[in-house]
């Protein structure tokens, strides 16, 4: 087996990081998702918690699109064997995603409490299940899946939900539900904060635990290739941050339990692709089937050409993407959305106006003949 050359290496890093830039921004996006109606109390307590991230959630999933458009482009023997053996749980996260996405949309465009609650449910239900399956899907990729000699994977949907699998969508799932909660603190003012900080304590303290099985497990994983010492020192770093979290947020330290929050998200999927290095996609089955990254490689000139591509653009979207959080930054109370009419609510009023403006400007009649006289 041939070892990855410098381009293959670099772009199997960059593409790590890439996931890991959407895990750390998108994570917070499905804890809030998640929250929406277990923090708020009313309609402005909710419209307040869509707001913290509505300036930012779609520029966040620009992340995946670059990945997966990586992916394509730099291993696409990868993402074929990817998109067809995990089809089914793509889709399913798909779906989430869009329903997610439609349901920020939706909710403001109608003032009907069932059609409000309506579109909470199902903000909550997509970032969940999001939350849950991608954490699923990168326990499986790095446990290995059922796979032939073509790199053709042959696992159903219920072969990819095995206890390994189920344990680290839940260490996913409670991650981002902390990192939302505590995303939360510092983005509002309020009653709410108090709330927001005690959903991220019994999260974050949640997530230490199902985090060290799984990475305890992903150590003791033989389907991986075994033991791999770098990876454990990244896994370490992983744990030690996130139980930092609890005893930070203990202390009201919200902006340092953010910070180590993202960090953990960022260590622990750091330590999945230093595990899977140099394989694409481990088989299962049997390691001779395993799909490396030479074998999924495209051209050298195609992956130099995206370096110099990335070279350029990359630093620009970074700045552009800073540039918006920072723009945002302001903490939101509930002074800033009682009484602010809803989308809705503003085109009526406006049409409303422009009615009583046209009925003003419209020329009286005129005035009646005089009847005649004898």
């Amino acid at each position: 087996m041939h070892d990855p050359n410098f381009l293959q290496t670099l772009w199997f890093a960059l593409i790590g990081v890439l996931w890991i830039g959407y895990f750390v921004l998108e994570g917070f996006d499905f804890g809030v998702g998640m929250l929406i109606r277990a923090l708020g109390r009313d309609e402005t307590d909710k419209r307040m918690i869509i707001h913290t991230i509505g300036p930012v959630w779609d520029g966040n999933e620009v992340w995946l699109l670059t990945a997966g458009g990586a992916t394509f482009a730099a291993f696409p023997g990868w993402y074929a064997s990817l998109f067809s053996g995990f089809y089914l749980a793509l889709f399913l996260i798909l779906a989430a995603l869009i329903v997610r996405g439609v349901s920020f949309e939706f909710w403001g465009k109608e003032d009907s409490p069932r059609w409000r609650a309506t579109w909470e449910w199902t903000a909550v239900v997509g970032s969940l299940l999001a939350a849950l399956l991608w954490g699923v899907g990168w326990a499986d990729i790095v446990h290995g899946v059922p796979m032939n000699a073509a790199h053709n994977v042959t696992a159903s949907l219920w072969d990819l939900l095995h206890p390994y699998a189920l344990l680290g969508g839940l260490t996913t799932l409670s991650l981002f539900l902390a990192h939302g909660a505590i995303f939360l603190s510092l983005r509002t003012r309020g009653e709410i904060v108090a709330r927001a900080r005690a959903v991220a304590l019994g999260a974050s303290v949640a997530s230490v635990v199902l985090m060290g099985a799984f990475l305890l497990w992903t150590a003791l994983d033989q389907n991986s290739g075994g033991v791999k010492v770098s990876q454990q020192v990244v896994a370490a770093g992983a744990a030690g941050l996130a139980a930092a979290v609890p005893l930070l947020l203990r202390r009201a330290r919200d902006g340092w339990a953010f910070g180590l929050s993202a960090g953990a998200i960022a260590l622990l999927f750091a330590s999945l692709f230093v595990g899977l290095f140099p394989n694409a996609l481990p088989a299962s089955s049997a390691h001779a089937n395993d799909l490396t990254l030479v074998a999924a490689s495209s051209t050298h000139y195609t992956q130099t050409v995206m370096t110099v591509v990335a070279v350029i653009f990359v630093p620009i979207v970074l700045l552009y993407q800073g540039w918006t959080y920072w723009v945002f930054r302001h903490r939101l109370g509930r002074d800033d959305f009682e009484g602010t009419p809803t989308p809705i609510a503003v085109l009526s009023s406006l049409g409303r106006e422009g009615a009583s403006a046209a009925a003003h400007e419209r020329p009286l009649p005129p005035p009646a003949e005089p009847p005649a006289t004898a």
